[in-house]
């Protein structure tokens, strides 16, 4: 094991057993946590991690992100398409928060953000994580009627997945957008794709930030089953995309998935490898656990899985053309 290993492996052990206010993990994390958080983070990382608004979703909430390192060359990881899926918010937050310890103060892992930077989108979809946190004090009356028409006619809000308006952002992509056609033809708390590609506000923003900075590779953190997707329509890259899935694999524990050949498509990373031919990994981290979000225990052992992810990432596309 290489010095830098071993110095990363105590570190982020260190901060396992400390007490840190960013990404507190003792409750459900909700919009208002995450954006003091990034007052937290900028207080004590300051000028270290640029915190900016990549966009609004259609209720006026700010869609953040955040980005650690000075380098043109960049990956990107994405939290909370869905709403019920609020645990990888908190996860990547955690992860912002102790690889800003380490950029500080070793040397290795300030030289390689240096050379490639991570951009986190933390909470993709705060509307939908307010929704499903059952926090409704900030939706008018007739768009309250409305969600609970979405919802079933159920007041309980536990297995919404969709945005504000109902739709499921990841299904919004265009890679394989015409054929998902067995979903929902109306707004829904799940599954329904929207009347054309790139329609909701959430995933314009997502389409601006990746032709704005051109990620070597892309991830988006969901929570169904431990398991990593990584293959659609790779093409000739299908052996370098599977060669990164199965490095993540190995540091994280989770089984590569194996889709059919014909799958579908209308994702963020489907999307992202057929149109920029770059790798990008769908990591789905917590056992499953139904229609609704893992509890809030689960995130300690999923975060000892994903604590390497980021750096190891950035340290594989250091390898890739720009």
């Amino acid at each position: 094991m290489t010095r830098s290993l071993c110095f990363l492996l105590v570190f982020l052990v260190l901060c396992d057993e400390a007490q840190a206010n960013i990404a507190d993990a003792n409750a459900p994390y909700t919009y208002e946590a995450f954006e003091q958080d990034l007052m937290q983070i900028n207080t004590k990382f300051g000028k270290d991690i640029e915190v900016k608004s990549i966009g609004t979703t259609h209720y006026g909430r700010n869609i953040w992100a955040l980005k650690l390192g000075k380098a043109e060359k960049n990956i990107v990881m994405i939290g909370a398409h869905h709403g019920r899926e609020w645990l990888t918010s908190l996860l990547l937050m955690k992860m912002v928060d102790a690889y800003g310890d380490l950029y500080r103060i070793d040397p290795i892992t300030t030289t390689l953000l240096d050379e490639v930077s991570i951009w986190f989108i933390p909470m993709l979809n705060p509307d939908g994580v307010m929704i499903q946190q059952n926090q409704l004090e900030g939706f008018p009356p007739l768009e309250l009627q409305q969600l609970i028409i979405m919802n079933d006619g159920v007041e309980n809000f536990e297995s919404w997945k969709a945005n504000g308006i109902g739709i499921d952002l990841n299904r919004q992509y265009p890679a394989g957008w015409n054929k998902l056609n067995q979903g929902p033809r109306a707004p829904y708390y799940k599954l329904y794709k929207g009347k054309k590609p790139f329609e909701a506000k959430e995933v314009i923003a997502i389409k601006k930030l990746i032709n704005d900075t051109q990620p070597s590779i892309a991830v988006a953190y969901h929570t169904a089953g431990q398991e990593i997707f990584w293959s659609y329509q790779n093409g000739q890259y299908r052996n370098r995309d599977h060669l990164l899935a199965r490095k993540i694999g190995a540091l994280t524990g989770y089984k590569l998935a194996k889709p059919p050949e014909d799958a579908i498509g209308g994702g963020f990373t489907d999307w992202f490898i057929t149109r920029y031919r770059r790798p990008a990994l769908t990591i789905e981290i917590c056992p499953l656990v139904g229609e609704t979000n893992p509890p809030i225990s689960m995130l300690q052992s999923e975060w000892k899985r994903n604590r390497q992810v980021g750096l190891k990432l950035a340290k594989e596309a250091r390898k890739l053309p720009h």
